[in-house]
């Protein structure tokens, strides 16, 4: 999703926020996930790994290690209702965006523990932000070398 298609997004979002003045951030989270061929919640593992692009593994593993709460069938499968797939969501986003299993952990647990680590929770993000930030900055330097090279070939760097 482009920058233009996801200030769109966000407009959309913030124009339909509730009485709290807030988006609906799962929405948002999902905005790039094709949600329209998906069965109806709940959702199984499978259904989830296609719709995300992750690994049954992975999604098995972030339910080990406690990062979200995954309902059973009365067979004992696991079966996500949508709290389940905005979390998941969530945590994948974070993964791309190159936070660690341990940064998450930390975060799911200070979310867990209440209003008292708004803070916390605030400087977590706000370090991991910062740190993106850096590697965007790293990245448009390496554009801006790669793009410097492609002209030096006579090449057109527009498309």
């Amino acid at each position: 999703m482009g920058f233009v298609a996801t200030t769109e997004l966000l407009n959309s979002l913030i124009d339909r926020a509730g009485p709290d003045g807030l988006p609906d951030l799962t929405e948002l989270l999902a905005s790039q996930v094709d949600v329209a061929d998906a069965p109806a919640f709940p959702l199984t593992v499978g259904e989830v790994a296609g719709l995300l692009g992750v690994s049954g593994h992975t999604l098995r593993y972030y339910e080990r290690i406690g990062l979200v709460d995954v309902g059973r069938s009365t067979s004992g499968q696991r079966r996500y209702d949508r709290a389940a797939l905005g979390r998941v969501i969530f945590i994948t986003r974070l993964r791309w965006s190159g936070m660690s299993i341990r940064d998450i952990r930390d975060y799911i647990r200070l979310v867990e523990e209440g209003d008292s680590t708004v803070d916390q929770r605030l400087a977590l993000l706000h370090r991991h932000r910062d740190k993106v930030c850096r590697q965007i900055d790293d990245l448009r330097f390496a554009l801006a070398v790669i793009d410097y090279k492609i002209a030096t070939y006579g090449g057109d760097c527009s498309g």
